[in-house]
């Protein structure tokens, strides 16, 4: 049944190298497409989120001397995963999933682009103050009431509605539309945080 004009619908990152065989692949990243398409035609604003990130960001394990892929560091806004090559802008792996209906998205939001600063949520840089400029975009279509669907559950489909709910929006998180990437049991830590900040979890 279709929402009201006040619900969006938040696709994030659903991109190549988040889906198998990609750079850094979420296991069965690519079985949400369908889902996905399914539920766009239920929502009257439809939003992409897409990674998109110079070749020499920091938080690429191979931009630091001997440092091991999936390792930690510390960076000038805190802790930081070092990840393997990931959604360099403007390559393959950076465009979204094939067979996803990107066609009627009102908009995209572009994350991660800033080379000093990691970008996991839709509404902020990791040091949780640098905007990427969606609340101001929701605030003037009067959206109340995000649904988010994406890629991954643990990382930034979390750190997007834990900033969501904390900037007073109503959100829900279609499990079956989304896939984790539980590194050390993040997904555990993820959905009980959510569920503590009142994000509806179907």
């Amino acid at each position: 049944m279709p929402q009201a004009t006040s619900t969006a619908l938040i696709m994030i990152d659903i991109q190549n190298d988040f889906c198998p065989g990609g750079s850094l692949a979420v296991e069965g990243g690519d079985q949400i497409v369908e889902t996905v398409n399914a539920l766009q035609d239920d929502y009257p604003v439809r939003i992409l989120t897409q990674d998109w990130h110079p070749s020499n960001h920091s938080s690429f394990a191979d931009n630091h001397d001997g440092a091991e892929p999936f390792s930690m560091t510390e960076m000038p806004y805190g802790p930081q995963v070092l990840w393997p090559r990931h959604c360099v802008q403007g390559t393959a792996g950076a465009a979204f999933k094939s067979g996803l209906n990107t066609d009627t998205s009102d908009l995209i939001i572009r994350k991660g682009f800033n080379p000093k600063i990691d970008s996991y949520s839709a509404f902020f840089e990791n040091d949780h103050e640098t905007p990427t400029g969606l609340e101001g975009y929701l605030r003037e279509r009067k959206i109340t009431k995000l649904v988010m669907v994406g890629l991954a559950t643990d990382f930034c489909v979390r750190f997007s509605a834990v900033d969501a709910i904390k900037l007073g929006f109503q959100v829900t998180v279609i499990q079956e539309a989304c896939r984790a990437i539980d590194m050390d049991g993040s997904l555990a830590v993820a959905l009980e945080e959510m569920d503590s900040l009142g994000v509806i979890l179907k």
